[in-house]
């Protein structure tokens, strides 16, 4: 039957055209990129039909073929689907792009073909039903992005992004392998579903535990955490069609393999709390670095790093199914944000992104902050806030403290009455939308992901640090201007510039990488 065939349509449509454009030399380059254009949409529309395939017919695994004893398979549920569209829709854009981009370029073809074939990977990876499946499309993901940051490979921060990440791939790929391992040896299968359903139950006992430790170590050095996070800041060096193609599921991956083994890595608290923390702190880190950033495409990088820290840090608080909304709304951004980097730099140039209105005063940063909390709880009150958890409140406040930092601007003594009134008006709309997609996303992930569990006291710990260090930072980036002009925060602004330094502790510790020749 055709619909037990349509899970694979997307990655086979991807593969064929990887194919032809590494093969087909008798075609001129542009037709290549032409058929796997083709190929991306195809793929999209095959996403599309697969979303309603499982709105008939819910959730299923879909058997393909048994290799050495393993049976693979396809995996159709919310969290898959909804990372079907995400990267085929992102992935059809990216190959539309890069057709034009890199018109003319020799290799053209070449860069088409790997391009192509990271998509399929990263497909394979966000629909596999077994563990040993996910793991090679995980590892043949990696390999792939690899040869795509070095697509200029006599570029010397290039050979450095690359041989960065190829160091945290490796470490990350053989967490994933010995976690498959694992899981496979605890729950004698290597079917997530049946591992996700016994996990729920909480079986496993040490072997999930053990599983969620490096399912956790893989999750954190693929999307960039601290302190391995420098490759993602040195990507610029690669086509800019490569810095978009990480937010199709690439660079997220991390937050996807979490998501997906949901179940198993709430039978691990502690596990949990180290991603709050790390997760926590890359956010912060990446999110001050990305301010000092002079370039467009760094501090857009910046950027994801902070919001990959973000994100790591909503599972770490075992809110999954706002992580899962929040790597799509990420993702649509920021790939769009690359994509885009060029006109950007044309406005900055022509003026025509104004800056801050005006200084404001210690009494508007307060007021500012206070009369966002009240909004937030109002907004919260008449979505229903007595039944929210405690984390997903924290959350909130959290989004809310980066609100804060805007009003401000609109309360600033030298503000126009309109600006103020139309940050009231952002600041209501923000607080009234994260509930309201919070309840969406719950809504439509009920039954596949697990709900989040009463806070214990280390959670409350988590909330706690998290809140108060969130809301310092916003207070202080609020409370810049009054004090910018003090040698200490120009001596500040010059380390935040160099990322702390990490990045060049980890190239002295890598030793003589970044200046070899690639092999």
């Amino acid at each position: 039957m055709w619909t037990s065939a349509l899970p694979l349509l997307p990655a086979t449509a991807l593969t064929l055209a990887a194919i032809v454009a590494a093969t087909g030399r008798q075609w001129r380059s542009r037709n290549s990129a032409l058929f796997a254009e083709i190929a991306a949409l195809i793929a999209f529309f095959g996403s599309v039909a697969i979303a309603w395939q499982l709105s008939q017919h819910g959730s299923f695994t879909t058997p393909l073929v048994g290799v050495g004893g393993i049976g693979l398979s396809m995996r159709v549920d919310v969290v898959s689907v909804v990372m079907l569209l995400l990267v085929t829709f992102i992935g059809w854009v990216v190959v539309r792009y890069s057709a034009t981009y890199l018109d003319g370029e020799q290799r053209q073809g070449r860069f088409t073909a790997l391009l192509c074939a990271t998509l399929a990977c990263v497909l394979m990876v966000v629909s596999a039903g077994n563990l040993f499946q996910l793991a090679v499309a995980w590892i043949a993901t990696s390999l792939f992005l690899h040869k795509l940051l070095l697509f200029y490979p006599e570029r010397i921060a290039a050979q450095r992004a690359a041989r960065k990440k190829f160091v945290a791939a490796r470490i990350g790929d053989l967490s994933l392998l010995i976690a498959s391992g694992v899981l496979a040896y605890g729950y004698a299968t290597t079917d997530i579903a049946s591992i996700l359903a016994e996990a729920r139950l909480g079986e496993g006992g040490p072997y999930a535990v053990a599983a969620a430790v490096l399912i956790a170590l893989a999750a954190i050095l693929k999307s960039a955490q601290f302190p391995m996070h420098g490759w993602l800041t040195e990507v610029m060096e690669a086509p800019t069609p490569v810095s978009a193609l990480l937010h199709a599921g690439v660079i997220n991956a991390g937050g996807f393999i979490l998501i997906r083994f949901a179940d198993v890595m709430l039978t691990a608290p502690g596990v949990l709390a180290a991603l709050a923390l790390l997760g926590g702190f890359t956010a912060l880190f990446g999110g001050l670095v990305m301010l000092t950033q002079p370039a467009v495409k760094t501090s857009l990088a910046w950027s994801t790093v902070a919001q990959m820290g973000f994100m790591i840090f909503q599972c770490g608080l075992a809110l999954f199914p706002i992580a899962l909304l929040h790597i799509v709304a990420h993702s649509l951004y920021k790939a769009h944000a690359f994509l885009a980097s060029g006109s950007a730099v044309e406005l900055i140039a022509a003026n025509r992104r104004p800056g801050p209105v005006a200084p404001p005063s210690a009494g508007a940063i307060g007021k500012a902050f206070a009369i966002s909390l009240v909004m937030y709880g109002l907004v919260g009150l008449g979505f229903g806030i007595a039944d929210k958890s405690p984390q997903a409140i924290a959350l909130g406040a959290i989004l809310i403290f980066g609100v804060a930092y805007l009003l401000v601007q609109g309360l600033a003594d030298a503000a126009p009455r309109e600006l103020t009134q139309r940050m009231v008006i952002y600041s209501t709309a923000a607080a009234a939308g994260y509930f309201a997609l919070q309840a969406a996303v719950i809504h439509l992930t009920s039954g596949t992901l697990p709900a989040t569990p009463p806070a214990s006291p280390l959670d409350w710990a988590m909330i706690v640090i998290a809140l108060l260090t969130f809301g310092f930072v916003a207070l202080i980036q609020s409370a810049f201007p009054l004090w910018s002009h003090h040698p200490a925060a120009a001596s500040l602004r010059v380390h935040l510039s160099n990322g702390l330094y990490a990045n060049a502790y980890l190239d002295r510790l890598l030793g003589g990488w970044s200046t070899k020749s690639p092999a």
